[in-house]
């Protein structure tokens, strides 16, 4: 009878401890987001860069014939080039292109988006 009542207090001394020492870890204020690179045109290219390396990125919707790229899918094209390139720690992409292929697969229709880009360091 004893026994049980100490371990039943020692859990729940546990319990709380975890609770308190779990909840003290977490940032409330979490860091703001970063800026991710512009996307620049030729001509705006005014300093000395080198070039990352190509990004491409594909994404495949099953059901949906789309002979036209959406304003939504240019946007989202160029949203995740940039967010690639940030993740190369790249300062501005260059050259971005989002095309659109439908195909059909037996029956079911099929559209497959690519975005691509050129992510640029300046020196």
């Amino acid at each position: 009878m004893r026994t049980s009542r100490y371990t039943l207090a020692i859990m729940s001394l546990m319990l709380l401890i975890l609770i308190e020492v779990g909840c003290s870890t977490t940032n409330p204020n979490p860091p703001p987001p970063r800026e991710l690179p512009p996307i620049l045109a030729q001509d705006e290219l005014l300093r000395p860069h080198t070039k990352l390396g190509r990004i491409q990125v594909t994404r495949e919707i099953y059901g949906i014939l789309d002979y036209k790229l959406n304003p939504d899918i240019l946007e989202w094209g160029y949203s995740v080039i940039r967010a690639e390139a940030d993740k190369m720690g790249a300062d501005a992409v260059i050259l971005p292109e989002v095309t659109g292929a439908t195909t059909t697969y037996i029956f079911i229709p099929s559209t497959e988006y690519r975005a691509t880009g050129v992510a640029i360091k300046f020196k």
